[in-house]
């Protein structure tokens, strides 16, 4: 049944938020292997300092777009993923924040209860179910990491976390407002191509090319994301450079990316690899920006 907020619910999830001059900033709602939070500050140099409207078509836990939101307030977006379950969560957040807030105070951090849930079909469940379960899987799961499997299941097992936490309320709420003006679109990342058009800003995070055959993680869904994939990225790329779109791409750096854009300006940066069974594996690693300004 699809879960809803009565206004006395909203007053009550209202009580104790921050006031306007304290405002909590928009940021990830969701963990993200990947994400770039950790990288912001590396990353602030090289964003554009104007542009007109701004694309990002592998949206993750979409810490840039907050970020530049955040900074910007007023620039008209697109957020777009493969994922659907990532789409549905964004928008629930953005149309209906307090529900969702609703749903999520049901769920216990257990271990049979997050099997249980894991193993529901999401067919079988409301819109904001969907985003309340991705949420509270997300945060109780080990590492949160997201990972399905080639059935599009997710797999990822329970963490075993003391006290995660599974609903931060006024995380969402200011998410919820950041998001209030933006598309969100399930579509393959060359959909862009459609849309963007001079002086729009693109970021492209896409799964990074493995460094190793141990390395290849690209299950973020049922289908992974090849060397073939990376290629068309890099044309779709060099199609809207001709555009004169403002662009910019993180990915791994190897020598395999970095011929893919070798007529484009490259810049490294250091970001700390958290995800990895060995300890000795974890630690700072370069990555390659890409970018045409």
């Amino acid at each position: 049944m699809r879960s809803k907020a009565s206004r006395v619910e909203q007053k009550s999830i209202l009580q104790g938020l921050p006031s306007k001059e304290a405002a909590v900033k928009a940021g990830p709602v969701l963990k993200w292997a990947g994400g770039k939070s950790r990288l912001l500050n590396s990353y602030e140099e090289f964003f554009p300092q104007n542009f007109k409207s701004y694309f990002e078509p592998f949206t993750g836990g979409a810490a840039v777009f907050f970020h530049l939101k955040n900074k910007h307030k007023n620039f008209k977006a697109t957020l777009s993923d493969l994922n659907q379950e990532l789409i549905n969560c964004y928008t629930i957040i953005r149309d209906q924040a307090y529900e969702l807030i609703a749903d999520l105070k049901k769920h216990k951090n257990e271990e049979e209860y997050f099997y249980a849930l894991r193993a529901v079909a999401t067919e079988s469940l409301s819109p904001i179910e969907r985003a309340s379960r991705l949420i509270y899987l997300n945060k109780t799961c080990f590492n949160g990491l997201y990972r399905v499997n080639s059935k599009g299941k997710f797999n990822v097992p329970f963490g075993f976390y003391k006290n995660p936490a599974t609903c931060n309320e006024t995380s969402i709420l200011a998410s919820s407002q950041a998001l209030k003006d933006c598309d969100l679109n399930c579509s393959p990342f060359d959909a862009v191509l459609k849309h963007a058009k001079k002086g729009d800003f693109v970021y492209f995070d896409p799964p990074y090319h493995p460094l190793s055959s141990t390395a290849n993680f690209t299950s973020y869904t049922k289908d992974s994301f090849s060397g073939s994939d990376q290629e068309r990225l890099a044309e779709t790329f060099a199609e809207l450079d001709r555009r004169g779109c403002l662009l910019m791409l993180s990915n791994s750096d190897c020598e395999f990316i970095r011929n893919l854009y070798k007529n484009y300006r490259t810049e490294t940066v250091y970001a700390l690899r958290a995800i990895n069974c060995k300890a000795e594996g974890r630690g700072k690693i370069s990555e390659v920006l890409v970018l045409n300004y």
